[in-house]
């Protein structure tokens, strides 16, 4: 497994976190103070918004759990992965996204760039 691949895993981890102060010292270990987190539904940056956007989907997601789906592809300082959002380990995601993540030199996350490929039905 590469640093990359572990970093990603890591980061989904934060997403499946239930308790909010483990998910706040996660992504002040993770990632850059100033790093910024850009998907189709938020535009954040740093600590406090990356924790929000995490909270919010967790709120809104309960019970269901963000997982790996694909491989992660990486080169340098960047990885291009694909995520679904299961109601139980290995089913059909119900939702399905793409990241890609950028880290600095001593591998934290300086930035997380999101694309939504299947989004549940209203």
């Amino acid at each position: 497994m590469s640093d990359l691949t572990h970093t990603v895993t890591q980061y989904l981890a934060l997403w499946n976190e239930p308790d909010a102060d483990r998910r706040a010292a996660g992504i002040a270990d993770l990632f850059t103070p100033e790093a910024p987190y850009i998907d189709p539904l938020a535009a954040v940056e740093g600590h406090e918004g990356i924790a929000a956007v995490l909270t919010g989907a967790r709120d809104q997601f309960q019970g269901l759990t963000f997982e790996p789906h694909g491989t992660v592809d990486t080169h340098h300082n960047i990885a291009r992965f694909q995520w679904g959002l299961v109601t139980a380990p290995g089913t059909e995601p119900i939702a399905i996204g793409f990241d890609v993540l950028v880290t600095d030199g001593a591998g934290k996350i300086t930035g997380v760039y999101g694309f939504l490929d299947k989004v549940p039905a209203a």
